[in-house]
């Protein structure tokens, strides 16, 4: 589920098309049929219903947040890369630590998102490019 709730905060941002997000629980229900809340995503037809839906079922105490971090920075990596413009990537993802779960909004990188664009403010471009991109390659270190 930490993919789906990955793929839920983004499209509330609009930060990946909405097929981007079908094709991905297509597979994850292909691979467990069982699953009833993948089978309710699926029957969904509503895409604002299937983010509440994740939202509200989502079992946070035992969410691995290394897992969703990776997954959520590798896919605001390709919005960065598909961006080269830092101030729009900066405005495209202004909202995203709000929706991210609160308990790991204060950690590392998630607080990251409330400074980022900071220096942007006195015209510091590098600066902010080099703290996002910190924040990119979080996981890969």
């Amino acid at each position: 589920m930490e993919e789906l709730l990955v793929y839920a905060i983004l499209l509330y941002q609009n930060l990946t098309p909405e097929n981007e997000y079908k094709n991905r629980l297509d597979k994850l229900f292909l691979e467990n049929p069982e699953n009833d809340d993948l089978l309710y995503l699926e029957w969904e037809p509503d895409i604002k219903e299937s983010i509440l839906y994740i939202r509200k079922h989502l079992d946070y105490s035992n969410l691995n947040y290394e897992q969703f971090g990776a997954i959520l920075m590798d896919k605001l990596k390709t919005v960065y890369e598909n961006n080269p413009d830092i101030k729009s990537f900066a405005i495209q993802i202004s909202g995203l630590w709000e929706n991210l779960p609160e308990n790991i909004q204060n950690t590392e990188p998630f607080h990251i998102l409330t400074y980022a664009d900071d220096p942007l403010s006195w015209g510091d471009e590098e600066q902010s490019r080099n703290i996002y991109e910190h924040m990119l390659k979080y996981y890969k270190q």
